[in-house]
């Protein structure tokens, strides 16, 4: 299963967008050169290769967990369905939200799995899950998310202090004292698909984790009109910033346009696993320009009200994944209606 065991090399006649590499132990050193590294990767083009994250074994159990539960009969899977509410947790069937103003439909499923449930179990904050879900919640899940969390967490407190914040700022928002929309993601894309696994848009959250052993991923590096593939590397992860993160931030870190789309490798089965680190329920989507000087400049030269949303991390997760749902498709104003940072600092000739 290639999806899995990445036997399928990757293909030498598609475009692809070289990413910068960060070593994560020199960042938990805190070592300056590297910092700069991962500064100058948010900024210019907001993703980049992680590398000695540490987290590998953990990712393997889950791409087995992901594949044994995305292998259930449907009719099983369907129980744990997110809905159509803007509900992130539980199974998504595909063919179930659109991927452009046309209404074409999606051609992956994937299962959601709440940090706020993984971290109280057994006793569900959110939700339940499927049962491959549950006999895995300790060895594999917790680890995953616990690790992860860790990962994502010494990245925003560089950035904290980079962008001149008080200490614990960014932390203070994704504490784990409320309930929060973080959460871990197993995807599977079916062989020899011929349109957009999932479509162009921008993260919902703060910072994505992700790992993939076979491509698909494709990005839009800023300024450019033009589609470029990602190619994985054996023990790297990609990590990107999201939305919440650009809008805290005044748009100094960069939210990119990216999608699933097929390239050679699409013949294959594939799977992929990430971590989606989301601010807690209640954290208003602001910028921080009133604890930061650095912000401040950065949002006095933005359009009025361009970085202040009014609204949750909630209610902005919650509308942009109710917007996708195609049965809540009203036309090509639902697709708009679904998007996040994606009008920030560009033109919308490519999405």
């Amino acid at each position: 299963m290639p999806g899995l065991t990445a036997t399928a090399p990757f293909p030498d006649d598609v475009p692809v967008h070289p990413l910068p590499v960060i070593d994560y132990e020199r960042l938990q050193q805190w070592d300056s050169r590297e910092v700069a590294r991962l500064w100058d990767a948010s900024t210019e083009q907001g993703f980049w290769y992680l590398k000695n994250h540490g987290v590998d074994c953990e990712v393997n159990d889950m791409f087995d967990m992901g594949a044994e539960t995305l292998d259930l009969p449907l009719e099983e899977k369907m129980r744990f369905e997110q809905g159509d509410n803007g509900d992130s947790f539980g199974y998504k069937a595909k063919g179930t939200i659109q991927t452009d103003a046309n209404g074409t439909r999606d051609n992956v499923e994937f299962l959601n799995i709440a940090q706020d449930d993984a971290l109280s179990w057994p006793h569900p904050t959110h939700r339940t899950y499927p049962s491959t879900v549950n006999a895995r919640m300790n060895d594999t899940i917790i680890p995953f998310v616990r690790k992860s969390m860790e990962v994502n967490m010494t990245i925003l407190s560089i950035f904290e202090r980079q962008l001149g914040l008080p200490r614990g700022e960014l932390m203070r928002l994704h504490s784990t004292e409320g309930p929060g929309g973080s959460e871990a993601r197993c995807i599977k894309t079916p062989s020899n698909q011929s349109t957009a696994g999932v479509g162009a848009h921008t993260d919902f959250g703060t910072l994505t984790f992700l790992h993939n052993r076979l491509g698909g991923l494709q990005v839009m590096p800023p300024g450019s009109q033009r589609w470029l593939y990602i190619k994985p590397l054996p023990g790297h992860a990609v990590c990107n910033i999201g939305d919440a993160l650009s809008i805290f931030s005044g748009g100094i870190l960069r939210s990119a346009l990216h999608r699933a789309a097929p390239g050679g490798q699409s013949r294959f089965e594939r799977y992929s696993v990430a971590f989606f680190t989301r601010p807690r329920n209640s954290v208003v989507l602001r910028h921080l320009g009133q604890n930061s000087d650095v912000i401040a400049h950065a949002v006095a030269k933005a359009p009025g009200g361009e970085f202040d949303t009014g609204t949750t991390s909630a209610e902005w997760v919650a509308r942009r994944i109710r917007k996708l749902r195609l049965k809540n498709r009203q036309g090509p104003e639902t697709w708009y209606a679904s998007l996040g940072t994606e009008h920030i600092g560009r033109t919308t000739g490519g999405v």
